[in-house]
C-alpha cells in the first residue's frame, strides 16, 4: 500500500509519499497554513504528489481516548478537536492537515497515528502524578509522554540490529525525550503531561520546579502567559547559552565559552541521569539508541553521555561515533562493551506508514 505522510508541526508541514517498500517516492515541504493562500499551496502541492492510497496523520495528543491508530471519521475528528487544550500549539495543525486532505483528495482514507499511544502502556507507578484523585479524575491528569512514534520505530530497528531485550531510545532533536522499552513496550518516558517535562530540549526548559514557578508567579508577579511562554520559547539551550542550536553550543564549549560549557554540561548532565533512570525501569539496560536532529548528528553530545554511563556498561568507541553513516544506522558502542550502542535514523514516516497499513489492511479498505 503507498502511503502519505503527513506530519505537521507548530510551523511546518512535510508530506512523504512511501511506497510498499517503504522507499520515499515523493515529498513537500511547506509552511503551515495560516491563511488562505497557504492552504491553497498546501492543496496544490498534495495533488501532485502521486497516486497514494491511504493517508497517515500525525497527531501528538491522543489523550486518553486514542491508545493505538485509528481511522479517521467524523467521530474521531471530534475528540480530536475536544483535546486541543492538551496540545494548542500542535492538535490545530494536525487538525488542519487532516482537512486540507480531505479537501484536495476527496475519499482517501486516512489513519491518525498519534505520539502519546506508543507511552499508553506505561505502568500506573510511571505515570501516576502525586496529585488529589479527584484532580486526576477530573482532568486526566497523568504522564502521557511524547514522540513515541519516533520511540516506536527506532526500539523495533535496534532490536532487529541487535536482538530483542531493554532498550533506551533517546530521541534528540529540537524537543527531546527518552524512553525505556522492554521487548517492544513502553514502560517509562521522560515527558509528561505536557512536551516541558524532562530532558534540556532547545527552547524549553524541561524540569523544573513546580515551586519555583509559583514563586515567581507569586513573588516576581510574572503573569502565568509569560512564564508559559518562556518555559516553552526563552528556556533550555536558548536560555543558558544564547542559541537553541546545538552545533552552535558544542563549538562554543570546545572554544572556552562559560555559558555554552554550562549549557553542554547541564543538557549532558541530565541526558545521563535520564538514561540511568530509564534503565531503574527496565531494571538493566541491552541496547542504548540516539535518534533525531541532535542525537543523530552530535558525536559530542554522545560521548559525553555515554562518557558518564560506564557503570551501565556503556562505552563508545571513539572511531565509530565520529563517523557518519550518510542517513542510515551505525553501531557506535564499543566492541567489548556490555552494552550495544547505535545511532538510528529517525523515521517516524515509517512508523506512520506501518500503522496506516494495519489498521487498513493492504487493500486499504
Amino acid at each position: 500500500m503507498r502511503v502519505l505522510v503527513v506530519n505537521a508541526g507548530s510551523s511546518s508541514l512535510k508530506l512523504r509519499v512511501l511506497d510498499e517498500s517503504d522507499k520515499v517516492t515523493a515529498t513537500a515541504d511547506l509552511p503551515a497554513p495560516r491563511g488562505s493562500a497557504e492552504a491553497a499551496a498546501v492543496e496544490a502541492a498534495l495533488r501532485s504528489l502521486g497516486d497514494a492510497e491511504a493517508a497517515g496523520y500525525r497527531i501528538v495528543h491522543g489523550g486518553t481516548s486514542f491508545t493505538a491508530p485509528v481511522r479517521v471519521d467524523d467521530a474521531v475528528l471530534a475528540k480530536l478537536r475536544a483535546l486541543t487544550d492538551l496540545a494548542p500549539l500542535h492538535q490545530p495543525k494536525s487538525l488542519a492537515a487532516v482537512a486540507a486532505v480531505q479537501r484536495a483528495l476527496p475519499g482517501l482514507p486516512g489513519v491518525a497515528c498519534f505520539d502519546t499511544a506508543f507511552h499508553a502502556t506505561i505502568p500506573a507507578a510511571a505515570a501516576t502524578y502525586a496529585l488529589p484523585r479527584e484532580w486526576r479524575q477530573r482532568w486526566a491528569l497523568r504522564r502521557y509522554g511524547f514522540h513515541g512514534l519516533s520511540h516506536s520505530y527506532c526500539s523495533r530497528r535496534a532490536a532487529e540490529l541487535a536482538g530483542p531485550g531493554r532498550i533506551v531510545t533517546c530521541h534528540l532533536g529540537a524537543g527531546a525525550s527518552l524512553a525505556a522499552v522492554r521487548e517492544g513496550v513502553s514502560v517509562d518516558t521522560t515527558m509528561g503531561f505536557t512536551p516541558l517535562e524532562g530532558l534540556v530540549m532547545a527552547t524549553r526548559s524541561g524540569s523544573v520546579d513546580p515551586g519555583l514557578v509559583l514563586w515567581l508567579e507569586e513573588h516576581a508577579g510574572t503573569p502565568p502567559a509569560e512564564l508559559a511562554a518562556t518555559l516553552e520559547h526563552r528556556s533550555g539551550l536558548l536560555g543558558l547559552a544564547g542559541t537553541a542550536d546545538m552545533r552552535e553550543v558544542v563549538a562554543g564549549a570546545a572554544a572556552g565559552e562559560p555559558d555554552a560549557r554550562l549549557a553542554l554540561d547541564v543538557y549532558t548532565h541530565r541526558l545521563r541521569a535520564g538514561i540511568a533512570a530509564m534503565t531503574a525501569a527496565l531494571g538493566g539496560l541491552d541496547v542504548l539508541v540516539f535518534t533525531g536532529g541532535v542525537g543523530e548528528n552530535s558525536p559530542a553530545v554522545r560521548s559525553e553521555a555515554a562518557a558518564g554511563l560506564g557503570f551501565l556498561g556503556v562505552r563508545v568507541d571513539a572511531e565509530r561515533n565520529a563517523s557518519a553513516a550518510n542517513g542510515g544506522d551505525w553501531e557506535i558502542g564499543h566492541a567489548g562493551a556490555p552494552v550495544r550502542s547505535f545511532v538510528i535514523a529517525a523515521r517516524e514516516d515509517i512508523e506512520i506508514a506501518t500503522q496506516v497499513r494495519a489498521v487498513l489492511g493492504v487493500d486499504g479498505r
